[in-house]
C-alpha cells in the first residue's frame, strides 16, 4: 500500500531556500540602487534655487524681520515707559518713607514727654497751682499740643496707606515690565532667526548675484567721501522750514550702518532714522512705522514734498524719507547703510506728512 503513495512535496530548505532567497535579495537591492540612482538630485535632495528664487525668498524674509523689529520697538517703547514709571513709583516710596519716618520719630518724642510730665490729674494740678490763670494758660496750650498730636497721628497713618499703594502700583509696574522684557526677548530672537535664514540664501549666490541683488533691493548706493547720491538725486531744501531741516538730517545720516532697534546718532533702523530725522526739526514722531503713518496728514502720491514720510509693504513695515525727484532716503536693512533709492523700489502702502 506505501508504494502506491503520491510523493509528499517537501518545503524549500537548506542551502537550496537560502540561495533562492539571497538571489531575490540582491536583485531588490539591485533595483533599488538603480531606482535612487535614476532619481539623485530630484526626489532625494534638494534642487539648487535660482538667483530669482533666492531674491524673493530673502525679500519674504527680511520683509518679515521688518515687521518683527517694528514689534520689537513698540515693545521696547512699552518697557522703556514702564521702566520710568518704576523708577518714578520707587523714588516717590522712597520720600514716602522719609517722611513717614520723621513724623513716626516726632510723634514718639512727643509721645515720650507727655508721658514723663503726666503723673497729675488736670483737678489736682489746678488746685495745687499758685497761679489758677497760668494753669489754664497752660493747660490750652498742652490741648492745642494733643490736638496736633492727633493731627500727627492721622497724617502718620495716611503716610502708611500712601506707601502701602505706592508699593502695589510699584509691583504691577514690575509685572508689566517683566511682560514687556519677554516680549522684546521673543521678537529679538524671531529677528535673529529670520535674518540668519537670509543670510544662509544669500551665501547661495555668487558675487555677482549678491552685488545684482543689492543694487535692485537698495537701490544706488552712496559713493565717495562724500556720500552723494546718484546724478538725478534732488537738492535738499534750503528754505528753513521743519521739513527742510528733517530732510538735511538724512542727508547727513547717509552711509550709517543699519542696525535694527537703533534711533542713531550712530546708526538706524528705517522708523529711527525718520524718527531722529523729524526730531532734529523739533517735531515728535511715534516710534514705529505703523504709528507713524498716522501721525500727521495722510497725502497721495502725487502729492509727496520734501520730508513727506513714505510707507511700504501691506503690513506698513518699512519707511523712508521722500527727498523729491523720485526718491527717499532710508535704512534699508541689516548689512545696509542709510542710502538713497527709488521711492518705486519697494511695494507702496501710503504717505504721510508730520505736522
Amino acid at each position: 500500500m506505501a508504494s502506491h503513495r503520491k510523493p509528499r512535496q517537501r518545503p524549500l530548505t537548506g542551502g537550496t531556500a537560502r540561495s533562492s532567497v539571497r538571489t531575490t535579495a540582491a536583485t531588490l537591492a539591485l533595483a533599488g540602487a538603480a531606482t535612487a540612482t535614476a532619481f539623485e538630485g530630484t526626489s532625494h535632495a534638494d534642487p539648487q534655487p535660482t538667483p530669482s528664487q533666492v531674491k524673493a525668498e530673502m525679500d519674504r524674509l527680511y520683509e518679515e524681520a521688518e515687521a518683527a523689529t517694528d514689534q520689537y520697538n513698540g515693545a521696547k517703547e512699552k518697557a522703556d515707559e514702564a521702566q520710568r514709571a518704576l523708577d518714578g513709583l520707587r523714588d516717590e516710596t522712597a520720600r514716602k518713607t522719609d517722611q513717614l519716618n520723621t513724623a513716626r520719630s516726632a510723634l514718639g518724642s512727643l509721645a515720650a514727654t507727655q508721658y514723663r510730665s503726666g503723673t497729675l490729674g488736670a483737678a489736682v494740678q489746678l488746685a495745687m497751682s499758685a497761679d489758677p490763670q497760668e494753669y489754664l494758660d497752660r493747660a490750652a496750650l498742652i490741648t492745642r499740643a494733643g490736638n496736633r498730636n492727633a493731627a500727627e497721628i492721622s497724617s502718620v497713618r495716611r503716610g502708611l496707606e500712601e506707601v502701602g499703594e505706592l508699593k502695589e502700583q510699584a509691583a504691577g509696574r514690575l509685572a508689566d515690565l517683566r511682560g514687556r522684557q519677554g516680549e522684546l526677548a521673543g521678537h529679538k530672537a524671531e529677528i535673529e532667526g529670520k535674518l540668519t535664514a537670509a543670510q544662509r540664501l544669500l551665501a547661495k549666490l555668487t558675487a555677482e548675484e549678491r552685488a545684482a541683488y543689492e543694487a535692485q533691493s537698495a537701490g544706488p548706493a552712496p559713493s565717495g567721501p562724500a556720500r552723494s547720491g546718484p546724478a538725478t538725486q534732488a537738492p535738499p531744501p534750503s528754505d528753513g522750514s521743519r521739513a527742510a531741516r528733517a530732510v538735511a538730517f538724512a542727508h547727513g545720516a547717509i552711509g550709517k550702518p543699519y542696525v535694527w532697534g537703533a534711533t542713531g546718532p550712530g546708526s538706524f533702523d528705517c522708523s529711527g532714522l525718520t524718527q531722529a530725522a523729524w526730531r532734529a526739526a523739533g517735531v515728535s514722531l511715534p516710534r514705529t512705522t505703523y504709528t507713524q503713518i498716522n501721525a500727521g496728514q495722510r497725502i497721495s502720491r502725487d502729492a509727496l514734498a520734501p520730508g513727506d514720510l513714505v510707507f511700504f509693504y501691506s503690513g506698513v513695515t518699512h519707511v523712508g524719507m521722500y527727498i523729491g525727484n523720485g526718491q527717499m532716503i532710508h535704512a534699508p536693512r541689516p548689512g545696509s547703510t542709510v542710502r538713497v533709492a527709488p521711492v518705486d523700489s519697494m511695494p507702496w502702502a501710503g504717505a504721510s506728512r508730520p505736522a
